[in-house]
């Protein structure tokens, strides 16, 4: 049986993607990899890696996974800094998911910055 491919459509199976970050053996080099390895968390229902990511000022206390949404596909718009020396970025997307028989997509522009020289999610428009 084949590896499961990553959820953030690298084309690599998860584990050797975003698979790496969420165990914590490796850390997002970009705010679009921790972006992606986000959706990835979403996408495998791994709130913890999703907590953990998030930036200390806006990180709610808790974070409920809907079970029914089944997350299914991402496209990166565009991103604006968020490189390797950058302390901040951006990331615009469209995240496609299917609820309750009917399809939809999530479209944000989301900030990142870092702390302690990690990538953190901060917000998102």
């Amino acid at each position: 049986m084949a590896p499961r491919r990553c959820p953030c459509g690298s084309g690599l199976p998860h584990g050797e993607c975003c698979g790496r970050l969420h165990g914590g053996t490796s850390a997002a080099a970009t705010a679009e990899q921790l972006m992606r390895s986000r959706y990835s968390a979403f996408a495998v229902g791994d709130a913890a890696y999703l907590l953990a990511t998030w930036h200390p000022s806006t990180r709610p206390p808790a974070l409920e996974l809907d079970p029914a949404v089944r997350w299914t596909g991402l496209d990166v718009l565009a991103t604006s800094r968020g490189g390797l020396l950058d302390t901040d970025g951006t990331v615009e997307f469209r995240a496609w998911y299917r609820h309750d028989g009917t399809t939809g997509h999530q479209h944000e522009v989301s900030r990142f910055t870092r702390v302690d020289g990690a990538w953190r999610y901060l917000d998102g428009d």
